[in-house]
Formats: C-alpha cells, sequence, structure tokens
C-alpha cells in the first residue's frame, strides 16, 4: 500500500509571511519540518505542494536541494492543488501535514497512520482536544480525495481539503486517533511572531542536543520551563 505525505507551504500567508522560511539556528522551519518527516516509516514518497506564484521559488529551491518533490497548482483552491499532486504522484493513501507545524512527530505520525490501517475508516485525524495544535495528521486515501475534488465546489472544502469528509459523517466513517495524552492547551503551530518566537525557543533548547527529539522531549521541555507556553497562549485559532 503506496502511502504519500503531502505538505501544504506557501509564503504569502496572511499573519507571517515567509514563515516557513523563517529561519533558527541557520536553517529553516520548512527544513526542520521535512528533516522530521523523512523519518516516518510508514510512507514511500514527500511532496511538498506550494503555488505557481513566484513568492514559492524558493520553496522549491529548498525541496530541490533537500531531494523533496514538489508539485505546484492553485494558491487558493488547496483541494484541486492536493488532487493534483497525488495524480502526479499516485499512491492510494495521502497523509496531509501543513507546514505551520514545523514540529511534528514522525512517531505520531506513523501512529496514526497505523490506527487507519488496522481501523478501516475513511479518514482519519488526530485529536484536537488530546493534542497541541501543530501535531496535526490526517489520513484519506486517494480515491477519497478525487471524490471530493470532484464533488465539492463549497469554498471552505476547496481551501482547507478536508472538511468534506469530517462534516459529512453520514457518508464517511471518521476516525479520532488520540493517546493518554491532555496537552492540547499548549500551541505548537507556527501563524504568529509568537508562535515563531515559542518554536524558537523549543529548537534552540532540544535541537542541539537531540536532533530526533519528540513530542514527550516537547512537552517535558514545556512543563520545565511553563512560562514559554505564555508567549503565545492568547493566540486564537483560525477557524473555518
Amino acid at each position: 500500500m503506496s502511502t504519500h505525505i503531502i505538505v501544504q507551504a506557501r509564503m504569502n500567508s496572511s499573519r507571517l509571511p515567509g514563515k516557513v522560511l523563517k529561519e533558527v539556528l541557520g536553517k529553516t522551519l520548512l527544513e526542520y519540518q521535512l528533516e522530521r518527516l523523512k523519518r516516518v516509516i510508514n510512507t514511500d514518497k514527500i511532496i511538498v505542494a506550494t503555488t505557481i506564484y513566484p513568492i514559492d521559488d524558493p520553496i522549491v529551491a529548498l525541496c530541490d536541494r533537500l531531494s523533496v518533490s514538489t508539485y505546484r497548482g492553485s494558491e487558493s483552491d488547496v483541494l484541486s492543488r492536493y488532487a493534483e499532486a497525488s495524480i502526479l504522484f499516485p499512491s492510494q493513501t495521502v497523509i496531509r501535514i501543513t507546514a505551520d507545524c514545523p514540529l511534528i512527530d514522525p512517531m505520531l505520525i506513523d501512529r496514526t497512520i497505523d490506527f487507519y490501517r488496522r481501523c478501516s475508516f475513511d479518514y482519519v485525524s488526530t485529536d484536537h482536544a488530546i493534542y497541541p495544535r501543530g501535531m496535526d495528521v490526517e489520513v484519506f486515501s486517494t480515491d477519497m480525495l478525487q471524490m471530493a475534488n470532484s464533488n465539492t465546489m463549497q469554498p471552505t472544502d476547496r481551501e482547507h481539503v478536508t472538511p468534506y469528509f469530517y462534516q459529512n459523517p453520514d457518508r464517511f466513517s471518521i476516525g479520532t486517533y488520540s493517546e493518554d495524552l491532555q496537552a492540547s492547551h499548549y500551541r505548537l503551530t507556527v501563524d504568529t511572531p509568537e508562535d515563531f518566537q515559542l518554536i524558537q525557543i523549543l529548537l534552540e533548547s532540544l535541537y542541539p542536543k537531540n536532533h530526533k527529539f519528540n513530542l514527550e522531549d516537547i512537552l517535558k521541555c514545556l512543563q520545565k520551563n511553563p512560562q514559554w507556553s505564555y508567549i503565545n497562549q492568547h493566540i486564537v485559532q483560525k477557524t473555518i
């Protein structure tokens, strides 16, 4: 069963332009993320899906340097971007990751994929009530992706890729992967300057000692330094 990770990434972010290529310790956030994604066991390929616009040329250049495949499509219609990428690079299963999540845990991705395969759901995501924002994983079949691309013209579906699945539970079996954890009050995504500040602190604290740090290491660091989580605690997650 071929499984591809597709990462959506662009430079033209509304709240923090250019965030995916912001640097910490001489490396971009996207580079850290791709380094982590390459440690996922249950996947055959990583594709970065960006836009056709020149502003995103540096993303493609970085991926070329790192030998990561890219696809360029619509900026606003991200669903079509995913669907087209999955045609160019055929697979049976797609893992959706956003470039907002530079500290994504490879082991969490593997466990989520295992859960998807074991339980035969149409769509599986990590539980937002359990995990911090920034540990967001979605798993679904390529056939479902093509179905959504053909059947929905709702702007929210096309911008956010997967609402067509989880907002139609009568049509699809929906699974949520969770563990014995209570960490949803932490925010490990990057959407604002405050978010970047926290990620920078965590990378500077953890990466030099252990390039392969995981979510458990991050949580221990935050528990040891509780003041750090206040940096972006006030940020409100954008809703669909």
